[in-house]
């Protein structure tokens, strides 16, 4: 049967309109729908791999719909919680204390080589290293910083230490609650506990960590040391309050304390209060020896041998360690008992086995030496001094200073100096303390030159003498009639002390009472030229009552008037030199810069007339006046026709 044409395209049109819906509801399907009709719609595998290759080809090239349709975007995401790096937005902020994990790698190998230069004992060059690492491509980390600076602090280096740490603080290097012990400790060794508590405070206040029990333990004892007993009394109240645990190192420090001012009640309340917080009983021996010093104050000897026996007796089980030991020591020796503490000394040797179980450190020895010299028995407290290196301790400059100060205030000089002698021997250093010692009793035993030897060791050692210890030499020179000496002393030290007018008068008077005036004058002339707010209308009463006895006074008005003309002709000469060198800047700076910038006539005429007789001297920036009025009348065009009209005259002429 055949069919018409219009017949023809309304089928086909019906064909393509159900093939469509068929399309559309084929593409709704599911995907497992699609997936298991999928392998039929190719004849072999291959064809299916050509058509996956092809459709992953287009999905490369063509975008998804979802770009082309900003409607249908994903809701944005919430934002990420900032670290706590990108939440510290301050730059005055302090920075967090850097982990452990930090010291690894190069920074790591920079830490073992610093520490290699500690163990040298090249304490400046790991300062000096530590430094130029800063602004390295490896900077140090805070554990090496610290390091150098406990270093520093061990050789009593407190002026480099401080040195370093502004200058680690000043290159933004985070600290941590070890730099802070180390800052505290310098300090109050120092004898600046007001400036350790400043600190203390700045800890508090800013610092984003907290105080560690042995920040309270070096702050205590510090205090206790300066003679602030009520401060460090406060100071542990503050750390109970912090939620720390009562130490019983620190009640240890207070109550020595109370016992050294010779207040046994004080040594008790703190004892009832730590046991109380401790729960009845302290298995810490730390306390014990502070303890039977009350007993010893109250004068219940009974009593102090019984907490003798329950603290380091056979049953004992009090935790003993060297400090502890210590205490207990120094309280035997100090209340008559030197022959039990010479038996628990060496029962403390016996005991002492590094690293296991340590009884014995540098304060047993010092505590010892103290109990045999109180005895009278010198010898011995050299021996034992002598003996320090069998248990592996190592005296420091207090050690040395505290058996000094023995042996010189018992007329033995000469064993003094040979202690003195044998501390470079051992790498100890010593201190003003040191010299000061050994001078004075140089002056008592009449050796007036090896006084004055001692004290200039000391100023070649680059330690700094205080004036007092300078008026204790020349005190000294003078009494025996070496003014000469003391002159030359005065000569040295008078720039480098800030002498006071009982110093000034002093050498003075003294050579006042020998007859050299003229030596007074001359000193006079120095201090009124080079520090005249030194010369006092006091002092200058003096030197005139002084000099008017020997009908010199004249002379003294006469220098003043000297001095003070020469300063006058200084300041006129130094004026005149000022305005030369302005007056000579003013001219080569005129000779540089065309003289017309400044409007001189008179120059103008003289650069036309050059112009006119050397035309080739006229450079291409210099025009004529005809040519400067008609640029300021008006235009480029004007300027050309009042040259050609000019060019003109001359021509008809």
């Amino acid at each position: 049967m055949a069919f018409s044409k219009t017949s023809f395209l309304l089928h086909l049109k019906t064909i393509t309109t159900n093939s469509r819906l068929y399309s559309r509801h084929f593409h709704q399907k599911s995907p497992s729908m699609l997936i298991s009709l999928r392998p039929l719609s190719f004849a072999t595998p291959e064809e299916a791999a050509a058509e996956r290759r092809k459709q992953r080809r287009r999905n490369r090239i063509e975008p998804p719909l979802s770009a082309l349709r900003p409607h249908q975007q994903a809701p944005p995401q919430p934002p990420r919680p900032s670290s706590p790096a990108s939440a510290n937005q301050n730059p005055n902020a302090p920075k967090l204390p850097e982990p452990v994990s930090v010291l690894s790698g190069n920074r790591l190998n920079l830490h073992n080589k610093i520490l290699k230069l500690i163990r040298e004992n090249d304490l400046e060059e790991a300062a000096l290293y530590t430094r130029h690492s800063v602004y390295s491509n490896c900077r140090p980390t805070m554990y090496t910083c610290n390091a150098v600076m406990a270093a520093l602090y061990r050789q009593a280096k407190y002026a480099d230490l401080l040195s370093l740490h502004r200058f680690i603080t000043q290159a933004g290097i985070p600290t941590n609650i070890i730099t802070y012990n180390l800052l505290f400790s310098t300090y109050m060794d120092c004898r600046r506990a007001d400036t350790a508590m400043e600190y203390y405070k700045q800890l508090i206040n800013d610092a984003p960590f907290s105080p560690s029990p042995t920040t309270y333990r070096i702050l205590v004892k510090g205090l206790v040391d300066n003679q602030k007993l009520e401060r460090a009394m406060e100071l542990k109240d503050e750390m109970l309050s912090k939620g720390l645990d009562p130490d019983p190192t620190v009640y240890g420090y207070l109550m020595s304390a109370h016992a050294k001012n010779a207040n046994p009640d004080g040594v008790f309340d703190l004892y009832e209060e730590l046991k109380e917080k401790m729960g009845g009983s302290v298995s810490d021996g730390v306390i014990y020896g502070s303890l039977m010093k009350g007993y010893f104050l109250r004068g219940m000897d009974k009593e102090a041998m019984e907490c003798y026996e329950d603290a380091v007796g056979e049953k004992s089980e009090i935790k003993m360690t060297a400090m502890a030991f210590n205490y207990v020591l120094d309280a035997l020796n100090k209340n008559g008992k030197f022959v039990e503490a010479l038996k628990l000394f060496t029962r403390m040797l016996n005991e002492h086995d590094p690293p296991k179980r340590l009884t014995v450190n540098l304060g047993s020895y010092n505590v010892m030496v103290d109990g045999y010299c109180v005895e009278g028995r010198f010898k011995d407290a050299i021996d034992v001094f002598n003996s320090m290196g069998e248990k592996r301790c190592r005296p420091d400059t207090l050690s040395y200073n505290n058996l000094i100060e023995h042996l010189c205030k018992n007329g033995m000089l000469t064993e003094a100096e040979e202690l003195y002698n044998g501390m470079k021997e051992k790498g100890v250093n010593p201190d003003e303390y040191t010299f000061v010692t050994l001078m004075d009793t140089c002056f008592e035993m009449s050796r007036s030159d090896d006084a004055a030897a001692y004290y200039k060791t000391m100023i070649e050692s680059k330690l700094r003498p205080s004036l007092a210890i300078y008026n204790k030499l020349v005190e000294g020179l003078v009494k025996v009639g070496k003014v000469d000496d003391a002159k030359s002393f005065f000569d040295m030290m008078v720039s480098k002390l800030r002498m006071d007018d009982e110093s000034y008068k002093f050498m003075m008077n003294a050579l006042f009472e020998v007859g050299k005036h003229n030596d007074v004058i001359e000193t006079i002339g120095r201090m009124l030229r080079e520090d005249p707010g030194d010369f006092t209308p006091e002092l200058e009463e003096f030197v005139r009552e002084a000099l008017r006895k020997e009908g010199r006074e004249e002379e003294l008005t006469k220098l003043i008037e000297d001095v003070e003309r020469e300063k006058a002709e200084a300041a006129a000469a130094a004026a005149e030199a000022a305005e030369k060198a302005k007056a000579s800047a003013r001219a080569a700076v005129s000779s540089l810069i065309p003289s017309k910038l400044f409007g001189n006539k008179d120059s103008n005429v003289e650069s036309a007339a050059a112009g006119e007789n050397f035309p080739g001297l006229m450079g291409a920036g210099q025009v004529n006046d005809a040519e400067a009025q008609s640029s300021q009348e008006g235009t480029n065009l004007g300027a050309t026709d009042a040259k050609s009209d000019g060019s003109e005259e001359q021509a008809a002429a």
